[in-house]
């Protein structure tokens, strides 16, 4: 059986009270298992390598400020430095972006806009440019963007997948994090 991701990063032992309160939602602490497996250990990983799925992972977690899930992702890559240093040079706060004309407008907030590094491979420059806005300016990705993943050399499938990648992680970072406050907070 695979080891628990999310048991992992979380820093849970087996037999601990919060693995047990885990348990209590089998389906659940499966499905999320099940989610990573399939985004990161996938049989075929078609249009999207595993270490462009790892790097991009690397970046997301990086962007979230967490270190340590950022190294999980990144070990094994050759470019772990890179996204390192990618991740906090577009580390900001937000989210950001615009609301379509009505009252939510007046929640507006501009935002810094990141761009890879020249040495970043183009392809994988645009998946993290993308990553970013999905993080920090969801309201703001549109049809102008996938575009620029088209033309970076992303298929359609491989778009779907990074995207659904970069919710995954929103999602396991968050578990993480509170299971990791819990922890402490016992």
């Amino acid at each position: 059986m695979t080891e628990d991701v999310i048991d992992r990063l979380a820093g849970l032992p087996a037999g601990s009270p919060l693995h047990a309160i885990r348990a209590q939602r089998p389906q659940a602490r499966d499905n999320a298992q099940a989610s990573y497996l399939a985004l990161f250990q996938p049989e075929h990983p078609g249009d999207v390598s595993l270490a462009e799925r790892n790097a991009v992972a690397a970046f997301v977690a990086g962007l979230h400020g967490e270190a340590e899930i950022a190294a999980f992702y990144a070990s094994g890559l050759d470019d772990a430095e890179i996204m390192a240093a990618e991740a906090v040079r577009a580390a900001t706060r937000g989210p950001y972006g615009r609301f379509p004309a009505g009252p939510l407008s007046a929640e507006d907030v501009e935002g810094p806009l990141y761009r890879a590094s020249p040495g970043v491979p183009a392809k994988l420059a645009a998946g993290l440019e993308h990553a970013h806005a999905l993080v920090f300016h969801p309201r703001d990705v549109g049809v102008a963007d996938l575009q620029k993943l088209l033309d970076a050399g992303w298929s359609t499938t491989g778009i779907v997948t990074l995207s659904q990648l970069v919710s995954f992680l929103s999602f396991q970072i968050r578990v993480v994090v509170g299971l990791r406050a819990l922890a402490e907070a016992a």
